[in-house]
């Protein structure tokens, strides 16, 4: 990953974007910049920009991404991309303009020979540039642009960013999972918690959410695995603030079934397949147990 404003001076094809969530719309961009790039003889790589710029103009919005930043590096590599070049997006570098951005960044630090991009892909200062400005301004560099068309479901409807956290915050996965093109999940490090899952006869690890988009809160049937390990676990998960024990914090809170290793301090990641039911309290832990035996139940037949 670049971390800085650096090229690799090997030129080649650029799919250009911030690609939260990898989804298919965004997919059907990068395979259009591995076609180019194997009908040029050259590689295919990504430009995409750190945090999102969101985060920068509206940084007291709610947390809203699908994939943070490593694991969009992630996803993007599995699509068999050569370099994931990654722009910090700083107040400095928001300031530069749209043709700057065409002369400086794109021109002489990255050397571009091609650049793929969707339709609606905007640049620069106040967003000023866009696709018709990228093919006006690369032109005398003979350096061309692909202007990838919206990618749309059979009913026609536009799959977008937008669209898949609708459906997560509705909790309709099989919607979400349409825009996405797969299950969505959250990955992080595994927390030391109160450890009353545990004494409730169901042991937990705890994920933060941090800039993650808070789906529905509630009860899901899961899969979880170490990162970059295949090894899958089936289990149920809590997201929100686990209002029977008094919680204030967002977090995943997952149950593996038939698993009985310390993963603290460890990497996970959990796949949301299921939504059981939302959040609620309970008049008593008692009660919340009998509900976690339930959920348990219903996970198991739902993964089985």
């Amino acid at each position: 990953m670049t971390s800085s404003i650096q090229g690799s001076g090997k030129g080649g094809v650029f799919a250009l974007g911030n690609f939260d969530g990898v989804h298919r719309g965004h997919q059907v961009v990068i395979s259009a910049a591995l076609d180019k790039a194997r009908n040029m003889g050259v590689t295919a790589n990504v430009l995409t920009f750190e945090p999102h710029p969101r985060s920068l103009f509206q940084p007291n919005t709610a947390p809203f991404r699908l994939t943070p930043a490593q694991v969009k590096i992630r996803l993007l590599q599995g699509l068999a991309i050569a370099e994931v070049n990654v722009i910090p997006f700083t107040p400095t570098f928001s300031q530069l303009s749209a043709s700057a951005f065409v002369e400086e960044i794109l021109v002489h630090t990255y050397g571009v020979q091609h650049i793929v991009a969707g339709f609606d892909f905007v640049f620069g200062f106040k967003r000023a540039g866009n696709m018709e400005n990228l093919r006006s301004w690369l032109s005398p560099h003979n350096v061309g642009v692909t202007e990838v068309a919206p990618f749309r479901d059979a009913e026609g409807e536009i799959m977008s960013s937008s669209r898949a956290r609708q459906a997560l915050q509705e909790g309709n996965l099989r919607a979400a999972e349409h825009v996405l093109g797969r299950s969505w999940s959250i990955a992080g490090i595994v927390q030391k918690g109160a450890q009353r899952g545990r004494e409730l006869g169901f042991p937990t690890a705890n994920i933060g959410l941090g800039d993650y988009l808070r789906p529905k809160f509630g009860v899901y049937a899961i899969l979880a695995a170490r990162v970059g390990k295949s090894e899958k676990w089936r289990g149920v998960a809590n997201i929100g603030v686990r209002p029977t024990v008094d919680g204030k914090e967002e977090l995943l809170e997952f149950h593996l079934f038939d698993f009985q290793e310390e993963i603290y301090g460890q990497e996970w990641e959990v796949v949301l397949l299921h939504f059981l039911r939302p959040e609620r309290s309970f008049s008593d832990i008692d009660a919340l147990r009998a509900q976690i035996i339930s959920d348990v139940m219903a996970a198991k037949a739902m993964l089985a």
